[in-house]
C-alpha cells in the first residue's frame, strides 16, 4: 500500500464510526471519514460471527489485495473502515472486490481517471 497505511488503534476506529458515513452491498459495509494526513488509512474488521480465524484472515487478505491493486483511483486523506459480513464468507476474490469498488463507487471517493484513448482518433 504505497499511498496508504493501516488503521490500528481503537478510537481511530471509533471516530470514523461516529463522525463517517457509511455505505452498505451484501458483502461489506464501508466508513469513510477523511483525516488530515496526506495519505489514506484503511481498517479491517471481521467478526467472529463470520467464521472462524482462517476464514476472518482470509476475508481480511481479499479486502486489503482489493484496496491495494485499485489504491491509485483513490481520492487521498480518507480514513476507510471496511466490515465484512457473514455472507462474504466462501466468497471468490473477483466478488470481493467487486463490492469493495461498487462502496468506494456509492462514496464518492474514486476519482475519475481520464485516458488517452478517448480523444484518440
Amino acid at each position: 500500500m504505497k499511498y496508504s497505511e493501516s488503521l490500528k488503534k481503537n478510537k481511530d476506529f471509533q471516530q470514523v464510526y461516529r463522525h463517517g458515513t457509511s455505505k452498505a452491498n451484501r458483502y461489506l459495509v464501508m466508513y469513510v471519514l477523511d483525516n488530515q494526513y496526506m495519505k489514506n488509512r484503511l481498517g479491517i474488521s471481521v467478526s467472529k460471527k463470520v467464521g472462524n480465524s482462517v476464514v476472518r484472515h482470509r476475508l481480511t487478505r481479499l479486502v486489503r489485495e482489493s484496496y491495494r491493486l485499485n489504491e491509485e483511483l483513490f481520492r487521498r486523506n480518507l480514513d476507510i473502515v471496511v466490515i465484512a459480513r457473514p455472507a462474504a464468507k466462501g466468497r471468490s476474490y473477483q466478488e470481493i472486490e467487486s463490492a469493495f469498488m461498487h462502496l468506494a463507487g456509492k462514496h464518492q471517493i474514486i476519482e475519475e481517471v481520464h485516458t488517452d484513448e478517448e480523444t484518440s482518433y
